[in-house]
């Protein structure tokens, strides 16, 4: 044990959708700029496969209730058949998308396991 976890004790969880939750979250506030340019369907490929990502996480930290969200957003941004939303409601809907990601990010947490308490080598 270090000293660091000697002094803080061992996290007990993890927050696996952490990661892809703020980075969703900057797409879609980056997706802002780009609303009415050619360029969106890229920010709608990433945010929909993002949405997926993180609809994962939730399935396996069995936390159901995010997942209607999730998949909302995974329909509504869905370059293939895309929806033909204009003006103001699209970009309130950027930052709701942008907001839920961070927030679902924030809150999705794994419990960890004993097998990921072993000692670990030290490679050298």
């Amino acid at each position: 044990m270090t000293q660091q976890q000697a002094r803080y004790g061992r996290s007990s969880f993890h927050r696996t959708a952490l990661a892809p939750g703020l980075l969703a979250g900057i797409v879609a506030v980056v997706g802002v700029a780009l609303v009415d340019s050619d360029s969106f369907v890229i920010i709608r490929y990433v945010l929909a496969i993002m949405a997926l990502v993180i609809a994962w996480f939730t399935f396996q930290a069995r936390q159901w209730w995010w997942l209607p969200i999730l998949l909302a957003i995974a329909v509504v941004w869905n370059p293939v058949v895309p929806f033909e939303f204009t003006g103001p409601w699209w970009l309130a809907g950027q930052y709701i998308a942008a907001l839920g990601f961070i927030i679902i990010g924030i809150f999705v947490k794994v419990p960890t396991s004993a097998d990921a308490e072993r000692p670990r080598r030290a490679w050298k």
